[in-house]
């Protein structure tokens, strides 16, 4: 007999045509050739049984609301920030056998296999030392103490005080740049070089440091054996390893 109350019987409806869905249809296309293979079947089953079925919602917690970045209004006025890696803020570390007075040897540059007199470090890192001049004509120059070799030789230099201009800034060379007239008709092919000339000033400053260092060298023990060994180049010979050596 059919349910008497009119929901029941739209339920049954409803229960024989879900046991009809789930029965699918894996007709032969060919011998031994079904339609549907057997994970395609599974897959079609599983989509019948979820087609009622509905997604459970998870509510994720509300945030608040941010405004970009890129909306925001610019500061009018911005604060300069210490640039720590700057190398002019690098630390400064020198070898311990680099003292001032020492004796070195220049291993690379103008003025390399002539032996100096350390005068200071300065605050870039570099050595400031000078041959002196009037000895094996070496210049107070810059030079790094990759390209040195320090011997044991040591003059006493320490009642001497180097002048406070002679800095990093002092060895700066300062090109003056012409003004070019574009009214007037230059010569494209001319070469125009540079000639260095010191100015008066570094040659006073010269001669003040070499008569302080020399007279240094005079007042050492072995006075006249130092200033033959300052006038000497440097030079090894087929035999000679410089890392076996003593200076």
């Amino acid at each position: 007999m059919a349910p008497k109350d009119p929901k029941a019987a739209v339920a049954a409806k409803d229960g024989k045509k879900a046991k009809k869905n789930r029965k699918f249809k894996n007709s032969f296309l060919a011998d031994g050739v079904r339609r549907f293979a057997p994970g395609k079947l599974h897959q079609r089953r599983k989509m019948f049984q979820l087609k009622n079925v509905k997604p459970t919602k998870v509510e994720k917690p509300k945030k608040a609301m941010t405004k970009n970045k890129r909306y925001l209004p610019t500061k009018r006025y911005v604060k300069k920030r210490p640039a720590k890696g700057c190398f002019r803020n690098h630390k400064r570390n020198t070898r311990h056998t680099l003292r001032k007075g020492k004796v070195l040897i220049l291993v690379a540059g103008r003025h390399k296999g002539k032996r100096v007199v350390l005068l200071k470090v300065l605050s870039s890192g570099l050595l400031l030392v000078t041959g002196p001049f009037e000895v094996n004509a070496c210049p107070m120059r810059r030079i790094s103490q990759n390209y040195v070799i320090a011997t044991r030789t040591r003059v006493n230099l320490r009642e001497f005080e180097v002048p406070k201009h002679i800095n990093d800034r002092y060895f700066r060379r300062v090109i003056e740049k012409k003004k070019k007239d574009p009214r007037v008709e230059r010569d494209i092919f001319a070469k125009k070089e540079f000639k260095y000339v010191p100015s008066e000033q570094r040659k006073t400053d010269q001669k003040e440091v070499d008569a302080a260092v020399l007279k240094a060298v005079k007042a050492h023990k072995e006075g006249p054996v130092v200033l033959r060994y300052l006038k000497s180049m440097f030079s090894l010979r087929s035999n000679q390893y410089p890392h076996r050596m003593r200076f």
